[in-house]
């Protein structure tokens, strides 16, 4: 099974590896680790038709947004190299667990 929820968090930088967006490189906006999914921003757009509703302030129509991409077809980016790169755990002096970087090395957690 895949590890979701220890390798890929909101908020990180990803590229994706697979699929008509493949090369696209976007932030996570939603992690969905039951499905072993996530929502990546500017990446696989779907169609919506969407219905009128006044009272929640929605206009009617076909909107596009985000789909999720399974977890196993995206890469974590490295902040420090700028490389995608699979993701170490390690921990520290002071006992916190944190990701690493599998080229540099480097902390991924902030």
């Amino acid at each position: 099974m895949y590890r979701l929820a220890a390798s890929i968090r909101k908020n990180d930088n990803v590229v994706v590896l697979t699929g008509r967006d493949r090369g696209k490189r976007g932030r996570v906006l939603r992690v969905l680790p039951t499905k072993t999914r996530v929502i990546v921003e500017g990446v696989n757009f779907v169609k919506r038709h969407t219905k009128a509703n006044p009272q929640r302030n929605v206009k009617g129509g076909i909107v596009e947004r985000e789909s999720a991409v399974h977890a196993s077809n995206v890469q974590l980016v490295c902040p420090e190299c700028g490389a995608p790169t699979r993701v170490g755990h390690k921990r520290l002096d002071d006992g916190t667990r944190v990701r690493v970087c599998r080229k540099c090395h480097g902390v991924v957690d902030k």
